[in-house]
């Protein structure tokens, strides 16, 4: 039996095996969440609500059924915050630190369990690249801490307070995870635009991409670098699509809003409720007002803003910024006649066009069925499930507060969702389809009427 298993087990392709890393992960979560000392004293929460919760954590989602601040004691934050660190980072980034510390060699089926989870296409530099991305998340969650920490002081009566929330706060934005133990996000700081700012930067610096951080410490410290140095077409694509998503975003809420739930504030404060949650739509999940306040149109722009996501190989989800692009570029390329697509001077593969196409179809039908779903088995508004659907996919966070209130089988869809939207399109794709085949035979080739 277990010759069995352990050839059934070798024989699952990498992007079976990052899937059940993660199940693995999320079994590990649902455990450690369980323990009584997790929970404050007298509470007790049902095991669907700690599988929610597990799920919630490994995917850096933050939606939740129970109030964080409320239910775990202060020993309950730290198990959470483990689970947050280990589902940002990713679990082959994780895994690769314990095997190194342990001098185990990276082998061959290794590096490409690495590739599937940080959508890398080479098999060279993997761990020199887990390597990057420990000690520049840690970092960035280091100096969060610090600066927030000492900041806090200013909002709590002791250092120890200041800095648990400090840490909290610092490892939850730069994994995007989303949680808190305010018990209101970031609302009780919804003037302070320090708090803000620091908070922007970390998301950013957390959904923005891996590579694109590595490449930029690269730009920094000229001695880190190999040969001539230029940023790859990757890190231009990503940046310039993330960096106008927020700008879009930002306006748009802004004018959507400026007659609305911003009436009476100061131009300062509306740009900064308006800048921070379209921020936040990136895959941050925390806000500085209550969301479900906004108009119907901004509620829809955010849920498209939700549905992208972050970049690949991020601590984000969506169908990822470069898939959006890649998209976009096709469109217009198409209506050009334009047979191939160029952008910065590089020419895209044909192959990652169709990889886009394919991720944003299967998108839509994800998120269709989940809506159709959650409309036959909840009694909540359209705009507030679909809401909750892009939120739960592009692992953002974000509700408009009736995640709580969902049924047995609304949590189980919404924790689907937010699991797919962790692992990424690709590998559920890769993971679909097991093992390439090449084709034997072709037939003859037909045109079709499109259109």
């Amino acid at each position: 039996m277990w010759t069995t298993l352990k050839l059934k087990l070798n024989n699952l392709t990498p992007a079976q095996a990052i899937v059940g890393y993660y199940m693995g992960a999320v079994i590990i979560s649902v455990l450690l969440l369980r323990i009584p000392a997790v929970h404050k004293p007298g509470i007790e929460i049902p095991f669907i609500d700690t599988l929610f919760t597990a799920v919630s954590a490994v995917s850096v989602t933050g939606l939740t059924v129970i109030n964080i601040s409320e239910t775990y004691s202060v020993f309950g934050y730290f198990v959470l915050l483990f689970v947050l660190q280990f589902g940002g980072i990713g679990v082959m980034t994780v895994g690769t630190f314990f095997w190194l510390l342990l001098g185990r060699k990276i082998g061959l089926k290794e590096r490409r369990l690495i590739m599937v989870d940080h959508n890398q296409t080479n098999l060279s530099g993997l761990v020199n690249l887990i390597k990057d991305i420990l000690k520049i998340i840690l970092l960035i969650e280091l100096i969060g801490t610090i600066v927030l920490g000492l900041y806090f002081l200013n909002y709590y009566p002791n250092w120890k307070d200041a800095f648990l929330h400090g840490v909290f706060a610092s490892v939850s934005a730069t994994t995007n995870g989303g949680f808190d133990i305010t018990g209101e996000s970031l609302l009780p700081f919804a003037g302070d635009y320090f708090v803000q700012l620091i908070n922007i930067l970390l998301i950013t610096l957390g959904a923005i991409g891996f590579p694109v951080l590595i490449e930029l410490k690269q730009f920094l410290f000229p001695k880190e670098r190999e040969g001539n140095f230029r940023f790859s077409l990757f890190t231009k694509l990503t940046t310039v699509t993330f960096a106008s998503l927020l700008v879009i975003g930002t306006i748009l809420i802004l004018l959507l809003e400026f007659r609305n739930t911003f009436q009476g504030e100061s131009w300062h404060k509306a740009f900064f409720y308006a800048f921070f949650q379209s921020v936040s739509t990136r895959s941050g999940g925390l806000a500085t007002i209550d969301v479900s306040e906004f108009a119907a149109p901004t509620l829809l722009i955010m849920s498209g803003l939700m549905f992208i996501g972050a970049s690949p190989s991020s601590v984000g989800g969506g169908i990822r910024t470069t898939t959006f692009a890649l998209n976009m570029l096709f469109i217009y390329h198409f209506a050009r006649g334009n047979r191939h697509i160029k952008v910065f001077k590089r020419e895209i593969h044909e192959d990652d066009i169709m990889k886009s196409l394919a991720v944003t179809m299967l998108a839509v039908g994800l998120c269709f069925i989940s809506m159709v779903t959650l409309s036959i088995t909840e009694s909540h508004s359209f705009l507030e499930l679909l809401f909750e659907v892009c939120s739960a996919f592009g692992t953002t966070g974000l509700s408009m507060g009736i995640t709580a209130d969902l049924s047995s089988v609304g949590k189980c869809v919404i924790m689907l969702l937010m699991f797919i939207g962790r692992i990424g399109l690709v590998s559920f794709l890769f993971m679909i389809r097991g093992k390439e085949i090449k084709a034997k035979y072709h037939y003859p080739k037909e045109r079709v009427i499109i259109g």
